[in-house]
């Protein structure tokens, strides 16, 4: 037994450092601490039923074994997911470097510009190869990122479609099914009238505001679909089209014969499928969408000097900003993942994303025709590299042989087989394909070869210099270090982001994702090949369900706003079995998370919102009120514990009493459920619902802006209206079509939180909620003198964040909490969150896995900017020249032969005397994000480019 456990680890502070830290705040213990915050009524009265803690390498040990329990096949089933090679010096460099995968969203643009610089070239491939002017950083996965699609040109109809109530959607018939299934869920509250059938046959009815299409189809035709969409545009009717990113290498891409929006999927640039994800998406469309579309959009800006500088552009973009008034409820990204296909096509560039593609369709063409010469029908004489084959009535004698060989291929009712070939396909692979077809059916095969006679495209791809000169191992190696470089991570400093959690991600909870035998299984192979999968998630659930108090779990959420959507959508099913369909009003606090509006309205409900009183709770009196009001058309409340204000409202028992007696559910937003695991339970607490930020509590990764995940719990009443999927089943008794792409969602990273509990164990994941506590309140004590303290609890105590009120600076120094922000880079940290809940505000959270003495610098940080401040409201500093209003200062910039600042160089960059030693230098000045909207550039620009935006 190792003499520290991984407990020790995990949570910062030792023994000695926590003695102290009591004796700061006033309390005698743990126990007193947690006694004076949290209400007595909602206490837990045993610990969790959960398995005692693993030591890391047991716990390694013990997942090979599960591991052990997958079966790799050769999959060909495509829809979606295929087999891909990831590049050694991509996955070493980025998915296994805590340098790009512990970084935040980039909303401190200044600490963010090599990950941003990899989004730019994540939307320039994107456009590149859609033929689309605009693209945004990626969505979830490719199912709701066509849903997105659907939901924007729904709610961009112009003045004459939504007068003749035009809401009629088409979707053809060889869409994939997974993607079908969430346009049902996703239109069904809205009101949103799908259709599916043939493209062939479609009659360009002027009911249809617009259709989806899927090129290549599921079965692997290409269809010419120029006509179509001229027709379509002729009947005012737009054109969401799903694409195989790697197909429109070679084929004439959707934007060249008129598509409107283009999504898709970008898993097969060099990132694992991982049964089901996380892959990033993407969604591309004309500029007319620009300030429309869902998600996150990178743009070239300057600085303040004019040097290039990146930012997210038309913050709009994120849409749930504008709460009830939101068209989608997108907060997230998957930015790990879409910088690692981003940076697949910079290795390969466009002659070797030629090669590839080109070498795919070849054997694909190649089996075609072995197949045709053995007597087998090829269906479809256009594809890339997916063909269908008819079985000739041998269907069950090939899955037969097919299995025996340890392939998967996929079966259709009508005796046709498809199969999906990919990057890893190999000629002996062709070979082995050949022979069970002709083993099954007793004909003799050999390959033969074709040439193709598939139209390709004449456009060129991925001309920018980034995608054409980092060929080379080395040339990729430093330039994937330049841009780490530039990024701010919980490598380097504590990240103290209230309401983002972020806190170690263990090396041992993330080492497994590199593992082939989790890694490399298609989400739709037959069940009993994905054993060790299946014991894992039911394991989870089982934990979820123990630490939430609720009685089923669904894991397919694939981020926190995702699972609003999914927790609603369990309430509304619910409601309308009950025969009260008609109840649609959703109470909503002020100091609720904007997703949380946002995912009503796209529940199809109306956002009702509550007041909050001057301790920063809930308005009972006002709730009881509404409650009344609407008490024949209410649906829930969505309400977040410990609140947004870094409470444990008191009144919480009463609050959910008053809405189940007035017939409504509670749904609890789990953004905090860090303050809660092993202390109190949203069941214990009176809720019926509750997403959990997996990336948040559960030590998955922010990775510089996603994946995330966002698993509900659910009362039992709501088990049945969990979501199921349409290929394969996560519960024959759950009657929801799915909300989103993959069964399980992004299943491979359910690992890191099923690690995270094991690690700690049923004892230290209640250890870790009261770090968190402690260390909150710690920081509390420590900088209560120096900034005023928003809000707090009857004995004076925060929850696990707190805010610090910084309005008066502006009145009495002329200081914004932007410059704070800005200024805090100086001293090597990251921001807190800015300006929620509270305008001129700074919510900090330092999570558990900080230690004393990282605290404590990040106290001494504020602290001096405090005395900066100071010095502005005595008239000892400049109040138009500062070095708040200047931050933050870079390399360059202190280099420079001009110095035209009152203030010294040294205490511009060195302000404290630890930074010396680790000093991290922001690589531009402040950033200008107007000019970077009105000059608005989404894709890697030329040189003269950024020369032009820069004059």
């Amino acid at each position: 037994m190792s003499y520290y456990q991984f407990t020790d680890r995990h949570n910062g502070p030792d023994a000695s450092e926590t003695a102290a830290m009591l004796k700061m705040i006033g309390v005698d213990s743990f126990e007193q601490l947690i006694t004076e915050i949290i209400p007595a009524d909602i206490r837990l009265k045993s610990g969790l039923n959960l398995p005692d803690a693993l030591e890391e390498h047991v716990y390694l040990r013990e997942l090979r074994r599960t591991a052990a329990k997958n079966k790799i096949f050769r999959s060909y089933i495509g829809l979606g997911y295929h087999s891909t090679m990831v590049p050694g010096v991509i996955q070493r460099n980025i998915l296994e470097n805590p340098g790009w995968y512990t970084a935040y969203t980039p909303y401190q643009a200044e600490i963010a510009q090599g990950r941003m610089e990899a989004l730019l070239n994540f939307q320039t491939m994107v456009c590149d190869l859609t033929g689309m002017p605009l693209a945004n950083a990626s969505l979830l996965d490719e199912a709701t990122a066509a849903a997105e699609g659907m939901t924007m040109l729904f709610h961009t109809r112009n003045k004459e479609a939504v007068k003749d109530n035009c809401h009629h959607f088409f979707i053809a018939d060889n869409c994939f099914p997974q993607t079908i299934d969430v346009l049902k869920t996703r239109s069904e509250p809205l009101s949103i009238e799908l259709t599916i059938g043939k493209a062939s046959t479609f009659d360009f009815n002027k009911k249809y505001y617009g259709v989806l299409l899927q090129y290549p189809g599921k079965d692997g035709e290409v269809n010419d679909y120029n006509s179509f969409v001229t027709r379509c545009h002729e009947n005012h009717i737009r054109v969401v089209v799903a694409a195989d990113l790697m197909s429109l290498v070679l084929l004439t891409p959707p934007g060249e014969w008129g598509a409107d929006v283009v999504v898709g999927n970008t898993q097969r640039f060099g990132v694992p499928m991982g049964y089901g994800g996380p892959h990033a998406a993407y969604f591309a469309t004309r500029e007319d969408y620009k300030r429309d579309i869902p998600g996150r959009i990178i743009g070239v800006s300057q600085d303040v000097s004019g040097k290039p500088a990146l930012r997210m552009a038309l913050q709009t973009r994120e849409q749930h900003i504008k709460r009830d008034k939101a068209t989608s409820n997108i907060c997230t990204a998957q930015v790990l993942l879409a910088v690692m296909a981003g940076m697949y096509a910079v290795y390969h560039g466009p002659k070797g994303l030629q090669a590839i593609a080109s070498e795919m369709h070849q054997r694909a063409t190649d089996l075609a025709a072995s197949l045709q010469k053995a007597g087998f029908e090829i269906i479809y004489k256009d594809f890339f590299d997916t063909i269908c084959v008819k079985a000739g009535g041998k269907q069950s004698a090939i899955r037969e042989r097919a299995l025996n060989a340890m392939m998967n291929f996929r079966y259709d009712a009508d005796d046709a087989i498809t199969i999906a070939l990919d990057e890893t396909t190999q000629a002996e692979d062709v070979v082995d394909i050949i022979n069970v077809f002709t083993n099954a059916s007793a004909k003799n095969g050999a390959v033969v070869s074709r040439k193709s006679n598939l139209k390709t495209r004449t456009s060129a791809v991925l001309t920018n210099a980034v995608f054409n000169v980092h060929h080379s191992e080395t040339n990729m190696l430093r330039y994937i270090k330049k841009l780490e470089n530039k990024d701010l991570a919980l490598n380097h400093s504590m990240i103290a982001l209230g309401s983002c959690t972020m806190k170690l991600n263990a090396t041992s909870e993330m080492m497994p994702l590199s593992w082939p035998l989790w890694n490399s299984i298609h989400p739709f192979v037959p069940v009993d090949q994905a054993a060790g999968y299946l014991q894992i998630i039911y394991e989870l659930e089982k934990y979820l369900c123990e630490i939430t108090g609720f009685d089923a779990v669904s894991l397919q959420p694939n981020s926190g706003a995702q699972g609003e959507y999914a927790g609603l959508m369990a309430i509304r099913g619910y409601l309308i079995a009950k025969g009260e369909g008609h109840r649609n009003v959703a109470l909503i606090p002020q100091s609720a998370h904007g997703t949380n509006p946002a995912s009503a309205v796209m529940a199809g409900w109306k956002v009702v919102v509550t007041k909050t009183d001057e301790k920063g709770n809930v308005d009972i009196n006002d709730l009881k009120e509404k409650a009344a009001l609407y008490k024949d058309t209410l649906a829930c409340i969505m309400i977040t514990y410990p609140s947004t204000h870094g409470v444990y409202e008191e009144g919480i028992r009463e609050i959910t009493k008053i809405i189940h007696e007035h017939g409504a559910q509670v749904y609890m937003d789990g953004a905090n459920m860090n303050a809660q695991v092993g202390l109190t339970s949203p069941g214990m607490i009176g809720a019926d619902v509750c997403h959990l930020n997996l990336h948040k509590t559960f030590a998955i990764p922010h990775g510089g802006g996603g994946p995330g995940m966002g698993p509900i719990g659910v009362a039992k009443h709501l088990a049945p209206y969990l979501s199921n999927h349409p290929v394969i089943s996560t519960g024959s008794e759950r009657k929801g079509s799915a909300v989103s792409a993959a069964p399980w969602g992004s299943a491979s990273i359910l690992l890191i939180s099923y690690g995270y509990i094991r690690l700690l164990g049923k004892d230290g994941v209640k250890k870790a909620t009261e770090y968190a506590i402690l260390n909150a309140n710690y920081i509390k004590k420590r900088l209560e003198d120096h900034y005023p303290i928003l809000y707090k609890g009857r004995h004076g105590h925060c929850a696990h964040e707190m805010i610090l009120d910084c309005r008066a600076f502006k009145q009495t120094a002329g200081i914004e909490v932007t410059d704070i922000a800005k200024r805090l880079m100086d001293f090597g940290f990251h921001a807190p969150t800015v300006a929620f809940p509270v305008a001129g505000t700074l919510m900090v959270e330092p999570t558990e896995s900080e230690s004393k003495e990282e605290l404590d610098r990040f106290c001494e940080a504020m602290i001096a900017i405090r005395e900066e401040i100071h010095a502005l409201e005595n008239g000892k500093a400049d109040r138009e020249n500062n070095v708040l209003i200047n931050a933050p200062h870079t390399a360059a910039e202190l280099c420079s032969d001009e110095w035209n600042h009152p203030y010294s160089r040294h205490s511009a960059a060195f302000p404290a005397a630890w930074i010396a030693e680790n000093k991290f230098w922001p690589s531009v000045k402040r950033v200008d994000n107007a000019f970077g909207d009105r000059n608005l550039i989404c894709t890697c620009p030329d040189v003269s480019s950024y020369e032009e935006v820069a004059s």
